[in-house]
């Protein structure tokens, strides 16, 4: 029987069977091309209810095709659908605590089937237009939202987002700038602030382009909002938006990389941009240091507190859970009487938190400290650095630290965590973290500051005062100067305590690396031979010899630190010389320091360098029948002064580097190289060792490599160097050369005068000249 004419046909049993079928395909496409449906309610609901029997959706479809309906503005069902959500979270919830707490970063999309078919039927883009509502709505039509149903909504976003099989929704929803910056208006709502800020976190993580934090609305008041714990979360997602991309690996990129992307990108980045941000917050460093210095009870009730630390940090990535543990951290009062014990996560909580209360509460310390300890560490290294210094110091970071330091941040040796470098991701505890990240901080404030004299206590300072009066020398400024209202107090500053525990620490530890860099960055800047003495009396110079020689360290890493770390603490100081020659007492003992030197010239290069400039200080002394006394009698320095070694560092120095693979971590051996040309200029020896390299390209059968390659590392190095963005300072005080001076030796070196004694073209054979080779050419 034909249909009646404008009547809807009939569809037979088979095609509504195909069409069923034919619904996820249909969906995708409708998604991609804009032609055909789009979202769920724009399918039948008897053809899902159809499909789902055989699909095995557990009713997803049709529970976000009511959700839809009910979430219409022109209907008031915003009530009905949380019940709809409450029906819906479980489903959701059970699979991203499978992900969390199974591992399920290696999952196929198979295993997550709830999450990928509310994904695929719209339930991501409804659950961001309910939430979003309120906002796009007539002043007089906002409907109000209970805190009930955005905390499940948002909860539910969260857990769509850490399944495998919706890798995608993240990215989608980064890609959404309104989105992201209406987030942030939720976090004013304490209830919902957790959800909220992972969720944040977790869309930052992807996002391609950083957010501006100008774009806030009413950033300060909302920071103002915060209470200590919340603003200390909040450092989480900070800590993305002040950060620039790629930090992590910043050594590993090469200058040539980086000076070509400078030129490209005017003005500040978006990180250095949002760091200014931050600091115009009224009060807001203020408070981060309260956050870092803010003491904890001193109870645990227990003996394995550690091992129940690593108990509790095994749920921490989970949202839901970390909430309640918030809450039970802070005992609130309404967490008693919460209505919402029925949701699994919720449930597991409350079992842990009959176990560990206090432990969790001191867990959630150490996790805060970190975030916080990383933020003010990225300022400290950010453009605005001296304004960050002064109020770090106004706001007594520093002893409040040192106040800490035993209690809290070194409290127990931690023996089970791998050794990993500096640049490697490492997935720590919190307790190693906050020890890594406490030891960059105190890296970050010293380096090249006066203000790392506040590392000491009152009497260490007057240590200071004293060596230098004994060695007839003036005191240094920076000493005199330092406002004693602010330094360490009790009976050991903060730098005596490090080096204590860097004496304990286990030979195999990863801390080895970021206790020495710490050290090491007191010492650095304009030399003072105080600076030196004071650690050299306690001891620093025979650990690190018993490391590197008698330990025989094998980590790159660790050897690198101790090398740099020995090279200022030697460095012209004739008294440091003669306490390594006691130590290194026998020709065992050289040869074994020698070959960890040269196992890794990039890492050992800055040694070699403060060797070199201290024989040249301590040959140009007055007393030279002294100094030649003691050359003779220090194996060190004995070697250095044989020309044929020097010889043989600057061939290797020249030979293990190219501009197409300068990175920050090895263009010291450039600067190491010149050092030694320097020197030889002064005394009127550089043609000498040009010569010396042209005989040794020669003897190795490789003409012209050597000084072609020079050659382009130093018009490199102008290049580089002679920005005048770049700070030369560095250059002087670690060679206490005049700027100058560098810029006039690469100029000779340079020199297109083939006649000119001291220009590396002199030395190259016409058909072996490749000195005009653009950088960027393999």
């Amino acid at each position: 029987m034909a249909a009646a004419p404008g009547s809807p046909e009939i569809p037979s049993a088979a095609s509504r069977s195909s069409r069923a079928q034919n619904i996820v395909p249909r969906l995708q496409h409708g998604r991609y091309t804009g032609h055909g449906p789009t979202r769920v309610s724009q399918i039948p609901d008897s053809l899902l209810r159809e499909r789902d029997k055989t699909a095995k959706w557990n009713g997803i479809p049709h529970l976000v095709q009511k959700l839809y309906t009910n979430s219409q503005p022109n209907n008031d069902g915003l009530l009905l659908c949380h019940g709809i959500l409450k029906e819906i979270a479980p489903l959701l919830s059970m699979e991203a605590m499978a992900f969390v707490t199974e591992d399920g970063k290696g999952a196929q999309e198979s295993k997550f089937p709830n999450t990928h078919v509310f994904d695929l039927f719209g339930g991501v883009d409804l659950l961001i237009e309910i939430l979003m509502r309120p906002t796009l709505a007539p002043q007089k039509k906002k409907q109000k939202m209970s805190e009930d149903l955005i905390k499940d909504c948002l909860s539910i976003l969260y857990n769509t987002c850490i399944c495998v099989s919706t890798d995608g929704v993240t990215k989608r929803l980064s890609e959404r700038n309104d989105f992201v910056l209406f987030l942030f208006t939720l976090m004013t709502n304490k209830k919902t602030f957790l959800q909220t800020a992972t969720l944040i976190e977790d869309i930052l993580g992807v996002k391609k382009e950083m957010i501006q934090l100008e774009d806030i609305p009413n950033l300060a008041n909302l920071v103002a909002s915060f209470d200590q714990q919340q603003l200390a979360n909040f450092c989480r997602i900070l800590s993305v938006t002040i950060s620039e991309l790629d930090t992590g690996n910043d050594d590993k990129h090469t200058l040539l990389a980086k000076n070509a992307q400078q030129k490209k990108s005017a003005g500040p980045s978006r990180a250095e941009i949002n760091q200014v941000t931050l600091l115009n917050i009224p009060g807001f460093i203020e408070r981060l240091c309260k956050l870092a210095t803010r003491k904890v009870s001193e109870t645990t009730g227990t003996s394995n507190f550690l091992q129940e630390l690593e108990e509790w940090y095994a749920w921490l990535d989970n949202a839901l859970v970390l909430d309640a543990l918030m809450h039970m951290a802070t005992e609130e009062a309404d967490q008693s009487s919460s209505t919402e014990s029925a949701d699994e996560s919720v449930l597991a909580a409350s079992q842990l938190r009959s176990r560990l209360p206090q432990s969790m509460k001191i867990m959630h310390e150490i996790m805060y400290k970190v975030e916080v300890l990383y933020v003010l560490c990225v300022l400290l290294m950010g453009r605005q650095r001296n304004q960050v210094h002064k109020m770090l110091a106004e706001f007594r970071l520093i002893p409040g630290l040192n106040n800490l330091f035993d209690k809290l941040i070194w409290r127990k040796h931690s023996t089970n965590h791998v050794l990993h470098g500096q640049n490697q991701i490492c997935d720590c505890s919190p307790e190693i973290s906050l020890k890594i990240q406490f030891l960059r901080l105190l890296q970050s404030f010293s380096d090249h500051h006066e203000n790392r004299y506040l590392l000491l206590n009152s009497q260490e300072l007057n240590e200071l005062g004293a060596i230098s009066l004994k060695a007839n020398i003036p005191e240094v400024e920076a000493v005199v100067n330092t406002d004693r209202t602010l330094i360490c107090d009790g009976k050991k500053g903060l730098l005596t305590r490090l080096l204590q525990v860097m004496k304990k620490e286990p030979a195999e530890s990863s801390f080895r690396f970021w206790q020495a860099r710490a050290v090491e960055s007191f010492l650095r800047g304009v030399t003072s031979y105080a600076d030196q003495m004071f650690l050299l009396k306690r001891g620093l110079l025979e650990h690190i010899l018993f490391c590197i020689i008698d330990s025989e360290c094998k980590s790159r890493d660790v050897l690198q630190s101790y090398f740099d770390l020995l090279g200022e603490l030697m460095k012209f100081n004739i008294d440091a010389f003669k306490r390594f020659n006691k130590y290194v007492n026998t020709e065992e003992k050289f040869q074994i320091f020698l070959n960890q030197i040269n196992s890794s010239l990039v890492d050992s290069n800055m040694l070699v360098r403060c060797i070199v400039l201290s024989l040249d200080r301590f040959e140009s002394q007055t007393d030279a029948v002294k100094v030649a006394e003691v050359i003779s009698q220090c194996c060190l320095l004995s070697y250095i002064s044989r020309v044929e070694n020097r010889l043989s560092f600057l061939f290797r120095l020249i030979n293990i580097i190219q501009v197409q693979t300068l990175t920050q971590e090895n263009v010291s051996c450039l600067n190491t190289s010149l050092v030694i040309l320097m020197l030889a200029r002064r005394k009127g020896k550089l043609p000498f060792y040009l010569n010396a390299l042209q005989e040794k390209e020669l003897c190795e059968k490789y003409p012209g490599f050597l000084l072609n390659n020079f050659h382009s590392l130093l018009r490199f190095w102008q290049e580089h160097y002679l920005n005048k963005d770049k700070d030369s300072t560095c250059l002087e005080n670690s060679s206490c050369i005049s700027f100058s001076y560098w810029k006039e030796t690469v100029s000779l070196l340079l020199c297109p005068d083939q006649t000119a004694p001291c220009a590396i073209i002199s030395y190259i054979d016409e058909v072996y000249m490749n000195i005009d080779k653009d950088f960027s050419e393999d």
